[in-house]
């Protein structure tokens, strides 16, 4: 059996998944990114070795993703997490044609064709109000962790608009509401349904069309899903939620296989040529 690895060294979390020839995943791990890349990407990479029972010698091609993924010596070759995304969300959702990824430091709508090329996309990494590292900020400022986001956001009774277009001047919206009294889930809901408002104007901006699939590490958070679903009067696709973070890494898994049957053809061409010529 023939093992791919896609290694998705994201601005918050490092992904390594390991894929046979069926497309079955056979291991994956997961740790934050921190500043050493390359020593987060070799231990993430080992660590998903060790839970699916291989050694390196068993692995016949690695392909990196996202933000970091030149600093991965080990990789075969290195792919944009948009080329990625598309392959890994067109496996999970084939009718897939706009998708939505939402990371800790950027947010990116892509639209892809029927083979998973991407045809458009647009990036908002300008500002962290964009981005899952506000609502981060925004659960710290309150007293709570990134895990909680999620369940506090699903208690939230009366959500509070947060307008801010600028981290900085929605945070001190954050502040204003807490010292009114406002609900930390209201505050929680509200900074979601901002950073929703700014991921449908970028869908809109890739002309966006239907099947919707969302990724990204924001997206384990099922009110983001819910008010997208609502602005969008659409359904959306999620992958589940011990997937959805994992979806760039799956691409770039697939792209390991799509690469080495290219090599293997190339191959059998070279050597019937050579045997041709002889």
């Amino acid at each position: 059996m023939t093992f791919t690895v896609g290694i998705d060294v994201g601005s918050t979390y490092t992904k390594a998944l390991i894929l046979n020839d069926q497309f079955e995943i056979a291991g994956r791990a997961m740790n934050r990114t921190g500043f050493k890349l390359a020593e987060i990407s070799r231990l993430t990479y080992e660590q998903a070795l060790t839970q699916a029972g291989l050694e390196s010698s068993d692995v016949a091609y690695v392909i990196s993703t996202g933000f970091g993924r030149h600093q991965v010596s080990f990789s075969d070759v290195a792919v944009t997490d948009l080329t990625a995304s598309a392959r890994g969300a067109n496996l999970l959702f084939p009718e897939t044609r706009t998708i939505l990824d939402v990371g800790g430091q950027t947010m990116k709508a892509s639209r892809i064709d029927p083979s998973a090329k991407v045809k458009s996309f647009r990036l908002n990494d300008k500002c962290a109000a964009g981005t899952g590292a506000f609502l981060e900020k925004t659960a710290r400022y309150m007293g709570f962790t990134a895990d909680e986001i999620g369940p506090l956001a699903a208690t939230s009774k009366v959500p509070v608009t947060i307008s801010g277009v600028c981290a900085v001047f929605a945070e001190s919206e954050v502040i204003n509401q807490l010292s009114l009294g406002a609900a930390p889930a209201d505050i929680m809901h509200g900074a979601i349904s901002s950073l929703v408002d700014r991921a449908v104007q970028l869908m809109k901006r890739v002309k966006l069309e239907p099947a919707f699939t969302l990724i990204g590490g924001i997206l384990r958070f099922e009110t983001m899903a819910r008010l997208i679903r609502g602005h969008l009067q659409a359904e959306v696709n999620v992958p589940a939620p011990d997937m959805v973070q994992f979806t760039t890494a799956l691409g770039a898994a697939i792209l390991g296989h799509r690469r080495l049957t290219k090599l293997r053809e190339n191959g059998l061409r070279e050597n019937g040529a050579r045997q041709n010529s002889g």
